[in-house]
């Protein structure tokens, strides 16, 4: 590990709940929420669903996970019209108070939330899809996201390629970040896998505040193969489904591409 992660314990670990209240998911935390974008501001992996928005010449997107909007916003401006559905109220708050955010219809809710509609293209991007692990849930999710789409809409997602067993770098020493944050001081973050259950990885993100507590939040992917995901968006009425490489990691994910019947 880094040194500048070492050390003693911090004098207090929080979870990743405010007192009182049921978190939606381990990103439903303030200061989680607040420092997300802070920490990992290359979004470089966003270029691809706005090429994919150009290509279908989509007019209307649903982003599902749209977290703190990024993606959205980034739509927005581009004159679409976009709906952002995010579970945890402490992301969607962040979202909600950048610049431009008036453009965008903001959902607190999952998938299940949405309405029967005619939007062009659905996305979800990053570990979206891979945080439904249970078969249950996944196949609610994408028949919500069929719904939505008009006949001949597209549903844009991607996965990490199991074989490639990217759990294996999530170490403390490979994940380390450390940033200077104006108005907040010196943050840390990095993570540590918990249990290896394929297609299960349980590992768990920390940061680190200036005045040293800790925030742990758990979280849990489901690796999928690829011919489970094909055969499950056809099953919940997708065709012509496409699979390609990712262009800002070849060889590491999938990015599926897939029209509604």
């Amino acid at each position: 590990m880094n040194g500048a992660a070492e050390g003693t314990q911090p004098p207090s670990v929080i979870g990743a709940t405010a007192a009182g209240r049921e978190p939606a998911n381990e990103f439903d935390h303030p200061v989680v929420a607040g420092l997300y974008d802070v920490l990992d501001p290359d979004r470089s992996d966003l270029d691809l669903y706005v090429a994919v928005a150009e290509e279908v010449g989509a007019r209307s997107v649903i982003d599902v996970g749209c977290g703190t909007g990024v993606l959205a916003i980034r739509l927005a401006e581009r004159g679409l019209a976009v709906t952002g559905v995010e579970p945890a109220g402490e992301m969607l708050a962040v979202a909600r108070s950048k610049p431009g955010v008036a453009a965008v219809r903001w959902v607190h809710g999952d998938a299940a939330v949405l309405a029967e509609g005619e939007a062009d293209l659905a996305t979800m991007t990053a570990n979206v899809a891979q945080v439904f692990t249970t078969d249950q849930g996944w196949e609610e999710t994408l028949a919500a996201v069929r719904a939505a789409l008009r006949t001949g809409g597209t549903l844009a997602f991607e996965t990490r390629v199991p074989q490639r067993r990217a759990w294996e770098s999530w170490t403390p020493e490979r994940t380390f970040v450390r940033a200077d944050i104006p108005g907040v001081g010196i943050v840390e973050e990095w993570k540590r896998v918990d249990e290896t259950a394929l297609p299960l990885v349980t590992f768990t993100s920390t940061t680190r505040l200036p005045d040293g507590t800790e925030i742990e939040a758990v979280s849990t992917l489901r690796f999928r193969e690829r011919d489970e995901i094909e055969v499950s968006l056809h099953a919940a009425g997708f065709d012509a489904v496409e699979v390609r490489d990712l262009a800002y990691a070849p060889g590491r994910g999938r990015l599926f591409v897939a029209r509604a019947a």
